[in-house]
């Protein structure tokens, strides 16, 4: 059955990014000098040096480790791809001719395209109404893999609060950045009251030298509820007990 999937590289305070760069992210030379770059390369140095990623992108080198194990099955896993508007702007120049997703990617966005043709089997299809139309046609592409968020956060934070996402990898990079562009926070739209909470259970954890990867399974959105187990049945305040 396709699941609906995401990873994400996170600091230990839970950032994936510096913070945002209010210019055109297709500027690479104006990025890389920008406020957002320095904390993304940090985050996910463990996937850059993995040996995987490396021969994804057409490069020489790399390291053959866990790490590198788990960024190709996450490439095997994935038939189909969903991603932001931002982010297809940012990698189109970089990604080049052949880009490294060999599966068809929809780009959520407000601004119409032609169909993107690339080498290796790569296609761009830009949705126009709404993500969700966007994980459904990847779905339909997908076959019998699975369907990739392949971000940025605020889109995984959309299909997670819609309750599409099936299963979240987090790449947990040892470093505190302190400010930046947090995937989880208050007011980023995942729609939760004061009891509610969006329940995810460990599947995996994995620890390398340089990242703790953990996979979760999405069980969903539930009621939370008082803990009174202390109290023998009637909870301890100020003045009781």
């Amino acid at each position: 059955m396709t699941k609906v999937t995401a990873q994400m590289s996170v600091s230990l305070d839970g950032f994936y990014t510096g913070p945002r760069d209010p210019r055109d992210p297709g500027d690479m030379s104006g990025w890389m000098g920008g406020p957002e770059a320095p904390g993304f390369f940090r985050v996910t140095r463990w996937a850059v040096d993995a040996m995987a990623w490396r021969e994804r992108q057409g490069f020489a080198g790399g390291e053959q480790s866990v790490d590198s194990e788990i960024v190709a099955e996450t490439f095997a896993a994935a038939g189909a791809y969903v991603m932001g508007r931002r982010m297809f702007d940012a990698g189109e120049v970089p990604w080049g001719e052949e880009p490294p997703f060999q599966a068809p990617v929809f780009v959520v966005t407000h601004r119409p395209r032609e169909v993107l043709e690339r080498r290796g089997g790569t296609s761009f299809t830009f949705v126009t109404d709404g993500f969700e139309r966007a994980v459904e046609l990847a779905k339909a592409a997908a076959g019998a893999k699975d369907v990739a968020v392949a971000g940025g956060g605020e889109l995984l934070r959309q299909v997670l609060a819609a309750g599409l996402l099936d299963q979240l990898e987090l790449h947990i990079a040892p470093v505190l950045l302190g400010d930046g562009q947090r995937l989880f926070d208050a007011g980023l739209g995942l729609g939760l009251g004061a009891d509610d909470g969006i329940e995810l259970v460990p599947a995996r954890v994995v620890d390398a030298p340089g990242v703790t990867h953990i996979r979760y399974t999405v069980a969903g959105r539930s009621k939370l509820v008082l803990d009174d187990r202390g109290a023998g049945g009637e909870l301890v305040g100020p003045g009781r007990g």
